[in-house]
């Protein structure tokens, strides 16, 4: 090793391959001939890059810390007002399961980006005029109006959260792409954190039945419920604070899981047409096949979002056109179903915020692959693909303030 350090001093790609083989051994025989080569401009910057290290003061916040367990504990005390205060449990989560854990995370961004009162004055008025408008909305029972309502609600957390995630300059394409990137690789810590402590809960059962005390209840009652909304704060901040742990893990993910969606997808769609069932007439299975068209756009819009972080990104780019075609396919299969339902039995509130939300996919989609379409043969940038993304997203925005304040005006609460 010591003798191909020396060799290729001059050679960087060489050397970096070197490192990869080895990097432990390579950085321990690097140190060692270091004085032989120093003044070198290469093996300076070999030397930084081996030996930096973080400065202890910038590496943990305290400040930061208190926030995040502050924010933890305030979500988990939320959590537990129904037991507190006797409330009907079923009815309270209906309602405010989103302000749990957005509001801290809004609180989280708004501090991170030192945001003035001005700028977070946007959020704060959507999280309270949503908190206070939907408790105080009847609980009629069994409610279309009022499940849309809480359904669409968190829709406009999530953009108040983009907002204060964007800092100081929320109108920056790049900044809004960021977010949706933010976004999948939350996902990932999240899982990788739910999964640990599904282990670590498994095993303090365990431990306790072994020396029969019986600690379930109180687990669950207490530790679990803490536990279980401090994921989110914790997966922001580890994210926040620890970008490289996973920002190899998501792109990966993406090119994995696109190819396997697209096949996935038409052999659903070749065995829907087989075994001749159709959304026409199936109330459940139009359901379905809606939320699988959002997860199935969800996972388009994070892989272009991975996707402009590599310069190999031409057969993936090809992949995602084909999964937006036939999600489009998808898209109108529902349109036209929910047009049959619609011409046959009138509009309702369900139908209604169905029809415009396949709606709005549909003109999302067809720009979307409109653009990929022009990227692929080199006439655009995935840039713009990007761009046309995030400057839709306010649209859906707007779509869930009008599912949300004006249907309970249109329909009634009761229906």
């Amino acid at each position: 090793m010591q003798k191909d350090i020396l060799d290729n001093i001059n050679n960087p790609q060489q050397l970096e391959q070197l490192y990869r083989g080895n990097p432990a051994l390579f950085k321990t025989v690097f140190n060692s001939v270091y004085s032989n080569v120093q003044g070198d401009s290469v093996a300076d910057c070999w030397f930084e890059r081996l030996n930096y290290k973080q400065d202890e003061s910038k590496a943990v916040n305290r400040n930061e810390i208190l926030l995040v367990v502050i924010a933890a504990i305030l979500a988990g005390f939320i959590a537990k007002l129904p037991a507190i205060f006797h409330l009907n449990e079923e009815n309270f989560f209906e309602k405010n399961l989103s302000f749990i854990v957005f509001p801290f995370l809004i609180a989280y961004f708004s501090w991170k980006e030192q945001l003035t009162l001005k700028r977070m004055s946007f959020p704060i008025i959507v999280v309270l005029v949503s908190v206070i408008y939907i408790n105080l909305l009847p609980a009629v029972g069994k409610s279309d109006v009022l499940f849309l309502t809480t359904l669409h609600l968190p829709i406009l957390q999530w953009i108040a959260l983009g907002f204060t995630f964007t800092g100081q300059d929320y109108k920056n394409p790049s900044l809004r792409i960021n977010y949706l990137r933010f976004n999948g690789d939350f996902l990932v810590m999240t899982a990788v954190i739910m999964a640990s402590c599904f282990i670590f809960t498994a095993i303090t059962m365990g431990l306790f039945k072994m020396i029969n005390i019986d600690i379930q209840e109180v687990y669950f009652q207490y530790i679990a419920v803490w536990g279980a909304v401090s994921i989110p704060l914790v997966a922001t901040y580890l994210l926040q604070n620890n970008p490289s742990m996973v920002n190899k893990v998501s792109p990966t993910i993406a090119r994995i899981f696109t190819p396997l969606v697209l096949v996935l997808l038409l052999t659903y769609l070749i065995a829907v047409a087989y075994t001749g069932k159709d959304p026409y007439n199936d109330r459940e299975f139009l359901l379905i096949f809606n939320v699988l068209l959002i997860a199935v756009m969800a996972i388009i819009f994070f892989s272009i979002a991975e996707a402009s972080q590599h310069t190999k990104k031409g057969f993936q780019l090809i992949m995602l056109l084909l999964l937006s075609i036939l999600t489009i396919v998808v898209n109108l299969v529902a349109l036209s179903a929910i047009g049959f339902r619609i011409m046959q039995w009138g509009f309702s509130p369900n139908r209604l915020a169905v029809l415009g939300s396949n709606l709005l996919i549909f003109v999302n989609l067809m720009r979307v692959s409109f653009q990929l379409l022009k990227s692929i043969r080199g006439n655009q940038q995935i840039e713009d693909i990007e761009n046309s993304i995030v400057s839709y997203l306010p649209v859906y925005g707007a779509w869930a303030v009008f599912v949300s304040f004006l249907f309970p005006l249109i329909f009634g609460i009761h229906r």
